[in-house]
């Protein structure tokens, strides 16, 4: 999956894959985790927020199942 770079200080890189609504999120610590059945809507609203890190821990954390690859 190809991410794109952000500017955060938690998050290095997010990407999506529309077919599968898989959300991938790498961290600067190098780590990185799939968040599963994600509306595109969700990504956009990541990409779009003033702060991802807050998006995330607003919006998708607690909410969607995930795994660290």
């Amino acid at each position: 999956m190809e991410r794109k770079p952000v500017t955060s200080s938690n998050i290095a890189s997010i990407g999506y894959d529309e077919n599968s609504s898989t959300l991938e999120i790498e961290f600067l610590n190098n780590t990185i985790y799939q968040y599963f059945d994600v509306p595109h809507q969700i990504y956009q609203g990541i990409m779009s927020a003033d702060s991802q890190g807050q998006y995330l821990a607003q919006n998708i954390k607690g909410t969607y199942r995930y795994s660290k690859i």
